[in-house]
C-alpha cells in the first residue's frame, strides 16, 4: 500500500539563533515548502506544520516554521522528517518514482537472483544510498545512481540492479 505522505526533506540542524532550520532536501522543488507540510519526529505521529518563510542558502532550503522562534526550539527538531501529502504532489513522470513506493521491494541482480529487500534510503551528502537487507540478515549499502539501477517493476514489486564491480564482494564475503 502506498504511503499517504511523501518524505521531502529532513531537518539537518538549526541555522542561526532565530529558529531557522537547515534542510537536507530530497525533492526537486523547494516551492513545496509553500504548501501544507507535515512533521514526523521519531516515532511520534505526524503533525501539521506551516512555513512562516523559507529561502535558499548555499543550495539548500532554510525554513522558518510557525512557532519555532529560537535556536533551542529549532535544535529540538533536528532529524525530524518533513513530509507532503501525496495528493499535494505532482504525479511522477513514467520513469520517476517516490522513494516510499520502492521501500520493501525485492532487489534482484541482472541474472535474476534475489539479493534482498530495500529497507530504507539515506541521503548522505544529498546522494541516495539504499540499505538492502539480504535474506541472511546482512546489510548492503548501495549507491542508488541511475547507471546501477537496471529496472523497477512496481507491479512485482522489484528493482533490478547492476552493482559496480566488487561492491557485493565487500558485503557478501564470508
Amino acid at each position: 500500500m502506498a504511503s499517504s505522505h511523501i518524505l521531502v526533506g529532513v531537518i539537518a540542524r538549526p541555522h542561526g539563533i532565530r529558529g531557522e532550520l537547515c534542510l537536507d532536501w530530497h525533492a526537486e522543488s523547494p516551492e513545496l515548502l509553500d504548501g501544507p507540510l507535515w512533521l514526523r519526529l521519531g516515532s511520534r505521529p505526524l503533525r501539521p506544520v506551516r512555513a512562516a518563510h523559507w529561502r535558499m542558502h548555499k543550495g539548500r532550503p532554510l525554513l522558518q516554521l510557525e512557532g519555532v522562534a529560537d535556536r533551542n526550539a529549532a535544535e529540538a527538531l533536528r532529524g525530524a522528517e518533513l513530509l507532503v501529502a501525496r495528493e499535494d504532489l505532482p504525479t511522477p513522470e513514467d520513469d520517476e518514482f517516490y522513494v516510499e513506493d520502492m521501500l520493501g521491494c525485492v532487489i534482484l541482480l541482472e541474472d535474476g537472483r534475489r539479493l534482498g529487500i530495500l529497507d530504507h534510503v539515506e541521503f548522505p551528502a544529498g546522494q541516495p544510498l539504499w540499505s538492502i537487507h539480504t535474506d541472511d540478515d546482512r546489510e548492503i549499502l548501495f549507491p542508488a545512481q541511475p547507471q546501477f539501477i537496471a529496472a523497477f517493476d512496481p507491479d512485482a514489486p522489484s528493482i533490478t540492479i547492476a552493482p559496480p564491480d566488487g561492491l557485493l564482494d565487500i558485503y557478501l564475503k564470508d
